[in-house]
């Protein structure tokens, strides 16, 4: 220890009578162990999220009429240039959900929560960008779209979003 470290005995006789008489406090802090979730709540919560994850089913046979090259979609009743407003890049997505590396289930579910998260968060504009490999995705993704109520309309993204490999789309957000 360095001397400029160490008290004289005048200076620690000082500091014990000015303490006067105390004496060691006791250790009394408790420590709680954590709380684990008993197993069926968590696999209820997990049901129910699934649940409400995938709460609308998109059919596989179902064949809708699309214009392709570059593939775009409008609902019955939406406003027809919304979709050029799309393909112009005037709508900005707030919400991007990247499909690469999911079978065609995980892709449905996906997209489902996709919509579902757009409604809760108030979010008009998604991005969906499944890439190129063998088109199961690409072909696929556009039919599924086409069949939810609440998408107004679908396009081709512009280069900036993904281009050729991606899809902006508007979500209702009437309740």
């Amino acid at each position: 220890m360095n001397d400029k470290f160490k008290i004289s005995e005048e200076d620690l006789a000082l500091f014990k009578t000015s303490l006067g008489k105390t004496k060691k406090i006791k250790q009394d802090t408790v420590v709680h162990k954590p709380v684990k979730p008993i197993k069926a709540v968590v696999e209820q919560q997990k049901f129910q999220q699934q649940q409400s994850d995938s709460a609308f089913y998109f059919s596989d046979e179902f064949q809708p009429l699309l214009q392709e090259d570059p593939i775009r979609y409008t609902r019955e009743g939406a406003d027809p240039y919304e979709v050029k407003k799309l393909r112009r890049g005037v709508y900005v997505p707030d919400l991007f959900l990247d499909l690469h590396g999911l079978t065609q289930a995980e892709a449905k579910q996906e997209i489902a929560a996709l919509i579902i998260a757009c409604r809760q968060e108030h979010v008009y504009c998604a991005c969906i960008m499944y890439g190129h490999g063998k088109n199961i995705l690409k072909k696929q993704t556009p039919m599924w779209l086409a069949q939810h109520p609440n998408v107004l309309c679908f396009h081709q993204a512009p280069k900036e979003f993904g281009g050729t490999a991606a899809l902006l789309l508007l979500v209702d957000q009437d309740m």
